[in-house]
């Protein structure tokens, strides 16, 4: 008999992973067409991908959180660089369809964008979020009891 209780490691990333697929595609949806059913669809992704990094966020501890957001963060510099220098640009120069370099730079673009946002907000929540419980209002308050304040 084991006195360790087993744990699984490496679970957190599929999070991270399903919520970057998430925003990729949505960034994508909404650049592709504008159409309302498309864009009620990438909102409907978005939200999946934040719930997916929250998840990420309650599974790893602070730490690793802030690692992740630094790290998403650098890497949406990084791909952000080359909106400076033409999506088009980029396209033309890489071998293969350019319509193909353009879309995949954008979702990457919107990828990590979206996805060190959600992983700084998270961050934030647990860095400044209240550490203990609040003090339950006193039940006289709510029974409309005044006694203790004088009747003039």
């Amino acid at each position: 008999m084991h006195d360790v209780i087993p744990t699984t490691t490496g679970t957190d990333r599929p999070l991270l992973a399903a919520s970057l697929a998430c925003f990729a595609v949505a960034g994508v949806g909404t650049v592709a067409v504008d159409a309302i059913e498309l864009t009620l669809g990438a909102t409907t992704l978005a939200i999946g991908g934040v719930y997916c990094v929250a998840r990420y966020a309650q599974s790893v501890d602070r730490r690793v959180l802030a690692r992740t957001a630094l790290g998403l963060w650098l890497a949406f510099l990084g791909v952000a660089g080359s909106h400076a220098v033409g999506l088009e640009t980029i396209g033309a120069a890489t071998p293969g369809p350019a319509e193909i370099t353009i879309v995949a730079l954008t979702a990457v673009t919107w990828a990590t964008l979206l996805a060190a946002a959600a992983a700084t907000i998270f961050l934030g929540f647990r860095e400044y979020g209240s550490p203990a419980p609040a003090e339950e209002p006193d039940e006289s308050v709510f029974e409309g009891d005044a006694s203790d304040y004088s009747m003039r």
